[in-house]
């Protein structure tokens, strides 16, 4: 298509050339760059594309657009926008059709709880005829097609092709996380969602390169509720009023204040062989008692977010009280039943607060023993290791100490920065560094009633090591282990 109709929805002026210019695609990498492409100069953290402008011209590009006068080189056209990164959004929105006048499109946000709610959305919705497609922390869903992701929410260019191939493929629906980065840095810019969700909302990503403060933080977060239709949001939440104050939105609410739309009570822990969730009584906007295969109170908001959404578009009692009884969510909290007498779980806890969530929830459930098994990361601040292992040492009944992506550390140097911390409990804790023979020693000893939890991993399937990432998926490693000790516990 011309110039001129990918910049059909933005104000530009032309520095030089003319918009008639015929371009296949719109790239922001400069080496993809060719005769068929416009190279938009997008500002980062670590680089600014404006630098680039003359290795995009040296692979062939003819049209440059920038947000900053640059020194221009003949025969290319130049278009100015006041801010590339929106630009770059309504290009790709254009160029790919604006597919989400084809869609349903729903954006949740919140520090914990998006990508266990999505994946409830999606399990009820399938149940009541829907195709459903996700886009967040886990990857690309749509069909039987997954497509692994680097971010939360990926750049606006990815999003549209994501959104293209979701309507060519028959999907009604796209439910998808949007970060608090991706609001701020414009990855959404142009989607007028049709729903939009909140969860909640704790301090998080305060700091260099991500938000100056927490001030910001929930300014970012809030703007999800000025780009959508309808929003539905977590009443109970103390800065719930922050997400709705400056809403151009109509607002739901769900929790279990009295006020809210979609009420939950008498929230009931069910440890039962194979399953380990909660159930609980919802009156409001639907009347109905469920149980949900996920654990903790957390889980009931999810399940409600989910229900509010799902309600909004035609499902039944009958499809969320299945959806919510058979969804899975990878790495979340994860079941991977191998006996009876104890439960094991893979959860994607990585840092103290999500650890600390987890095994206060878990407390909940009144196991025989709460066994965690966790490392840290290379290259990450010493302040998550004294954390992780002090909260560990308080919460859990033993800590088993082991490797998380140590990428150009030591091992044995993370986990002595880890005993920092749980030097500080009287938590008994074991050391073994080699991460599949500490998930060995956790099945091998483990008593009734333990609940295990295998920390850190979660959806991840390998292990960083020097600058390599080799396959470590742990429902795969326990599969093994399993048959190396000959396992015939049913």
């Amino acid at each position: 298509m011309t110039l001129e109709k990918l910049l059909e929805k933005l104000e530009y002026a032309v520095l030089a050339g003319n918009v008639n210019a015929e371009v296949d695609d719109v790239v922001y990498d400069s080496r993809k760059a060719t005769d068929k492409t416009a190279f938009v100069c997008l500002t980062g953290a670590q680089a600014d594309g404006h630098d680039y402008i003359e290795s995009a011209v040296k692979n062939g590009t003819k049209v440059i657009i920038v947000e900053h006068d640059v020194d221009m080189i003949p025969g290319i056209t130049y278009v100015k926008l006041k801010d590339t990164r929106i630009g770059l959004a309504y290009m790709a929105a254009a160029l790919f059709g604006y597919p989400q006048n084809e869609l349903t499109v729903v954006g949740i946000t919140g520090t914990k709880g998006k990508t266990t709610t999505t994946f409830m959305i999606k399990s009820i919705l399938e149940g009541a005829g829907k195709n459903v497609g996700i886009i967040g922390t886990i990857g690309v869903f749509m069909g039987d097609k997954y497509i692994q992701t680097h971010n939360t929410t990926p750049e606006s260019y990815d999003i549209q092709s994501y959104f293209r191939q979701m309507a060519d493929m028959g999907c009604d629906i796209v439910v998808m996380e949007v970060s608090s980065q991706a609001l701020k840095l414009n990855r959404t810019a142009g989607i007028e969602f049709d729903y939009g969700i909140f969860t909640n909302l704790s301090p998080d990503h305060i700091g260099e390169n991500e938000h100056k403060d927490m001030a910001e933080y929930i300014h970012c977060k809030s703007l999800l509720f000025k780009q959508c239709r309808h929003g539905i949001f977590n009443i109970d939440d103390e800065h719930v009023e922050d997400m709705t104050k400056d809403a151009t939105c109509d607002v739901e609410t769900y929790g279990f204040d009295k006020d809210a739309d979609l009420r939950a009570e008498n929230v009931k822990y069910l440890v039962l062989p194979g399953f380990i969730g909660v159930e609980f009584d919802l009156h409001g906007v639907i009347e109905e008692n469920v149980r949900v295969n996920t654990p903790g109170k957390f889980s009931a908001y999810n399940a409600m977010a989910a229900i509010c959404l799902a309600k909004r578009l035609g499902a039944d009692e009958k499809a969320v009280a299945e959806g919510l009884l058979k969804v899975a969510v990878r790495g979340r909290v994860e079941p991977v039943k191998i006996s009876d007498r104890f439960h094991l779980l893979i959860d994607y806890a990585h840092n103290a607060m999500s650890l600390e969530s987890l095994l206060t929830t878990i407390r909940d459930y009144e196991p025989g023993r709460i066994v965690c098994l966790f490392g840290c990361g290379g290259n990450r601040s010493k302040l998550r290791r004294y954390e992780m292992g002090e909260i560990s040492g308080k919460y859990a009944d033993l800590s088993v100490i082991t490797a998380d992506n140590s990428r150009f550390e030591d091992v044995m140097d993370i986990i002595a920065d880890i005993k920092v911390g749980m030097s500080k409990t009287d938590g008994e804790y074991v050391v073994i560094p080699d991460r599949k023979e500490a998930i060995k020693y956790c099945i091998e000893n483990a008593k009734d009633g333990d609940i295990i939890l295998l920390c850190g991993k979660g959806h991840e399937d390998y292990q960083e090591i020097n600058g390599e990432r080799h396959p470590f998926d742990e429902r795969v490693i326990i599969k093994e282990i399993l048959k190396e000790i000959n396992w015939n516990e049913q």
